[in-house]
């Protein structure tokens, strides 16, 4: 019998009650912490130290900015996201390395 151990990471999420566009994810175990912007509702500018992901859920583009970013927690940032994409009941959301705006995505 071939028994594994998986861990998962669990994940909360605090929510602005002013916007609902504000979504901040947490691990739990870890101390990631994203940042979850609508494009299409409000302005971004990117943070040069943190790591920026994008993605389409329901015709809406969404930007996803890690806070205060570790190098231990940056493998968990997909994961995080993944989980954001279930959450809002979108789970086939692609996830984006840059901006897909037009003039947008200029690596750094």
């Amino acid at each position: 019998m071939l028994e594994t151990n998986m861990e998962y990471n669990v994940y909360l999420l605090a929510t602005d009650p002013n916007n609902p566009c504000r979504d901040v994810i947490h691990s739990r175990d870890t101390n990631l912490k994203i940042r979850v912007y609508c494009l299409d509702n409000e302005r971004f500018e990117a943070n040069a130290n943190e790591i920026q992901l994008f993605g389409y859920a329901n015709n809406k583009l969404y930007a996803f900015e890690t806070i205060d970013i570790s190098a231990e927690d940056a493998l968990d940032v997909v994961g995080a996201i993944q989980w954001y994409a279930d959450y809002i009941d979108f789970p086939e959301m692609e996830i984006l390395p840059e901006d897909p705006r037009p003039g947008h995505n200029i690596a750094m």
